[in-house]
């Protein structure tokens, strides 16, 4: 073996940042797990979208591919942010379910109302948790991060907020 391996090989990722060694750790590490989120959120709506049946399953499947692909989307603007702040990101499927916190679903069979609510419920948690990072954000100076923030929360609860509609009971006219 060859202990002496090109300098390529050896050289560590040196993004130049104006935020300190401790933002970079902190806002990147809080990122990497958000990025993580956003991946297992997004499989967990494709799953749905995959084997959402019933009455409305035309209105439910897009709505969950129009979800998905909005969650997907997110996903390299994140994991580019940490790597201009200097950080690394996820590697792999298994760093991100090390890091996610997103709880899969690997039910044989879940109801339309409960895809919705679930999926609700995981949109609004995670707008919490984009809103924690805003704060790390904040404590660091890093605008630029907590504008992005800003948006993906709003996106969040954008889709929290479908789901929601989504899955209310149908209304009598007049009452």
């Amino acid at each position: 073996m060859n202990d002496k391996a090109p300098a390529s090989k050896k050289a560590r990722l040196r993004t130049p940042t104006s935020l300190g060694s401790e933002a970079t750790r902190d806002i990147s590490g809080a990122l990497n797990a958000l990025l993580a989120d956003f991946f297992a959120l997004y499989m967990k709506t494709k799953n749905f979208h995959w084997h959402v049946s019933g009455p409305h399953f035309r209105d439910y499947h897009l709505l969950l591919d129009e979800q998905a692909d909005q969650i997907y989307a997110t996903t390299d603007p994140i994991a580019e942010r940490v790597r201009k702040l200097g950080g690394t990101t996820v590697r792999s499927i298994g760093h991100i379910a090390r890091l996610q916190r997103v709880s899969d679903n690997d039910a044989e069979y879940v109801t339309p109302l409960d895809m919705l609510a679930e999926l609700r419920e995981d949109n609004a948690t995670l707008a919490h948790r984009m809103r924690e990072v805003h704060g790390v954000c904040d404590e660091h100076g890093d605008v630029a991060t907590a504008s992005l923030l800003e948006v993906w929360i709003d996106e969040a609860e954008r889709r929290a907020w479908f789901l929601f509609e989504a899955s209310r009971p149908g209304e009598t006219p007049g009452r």
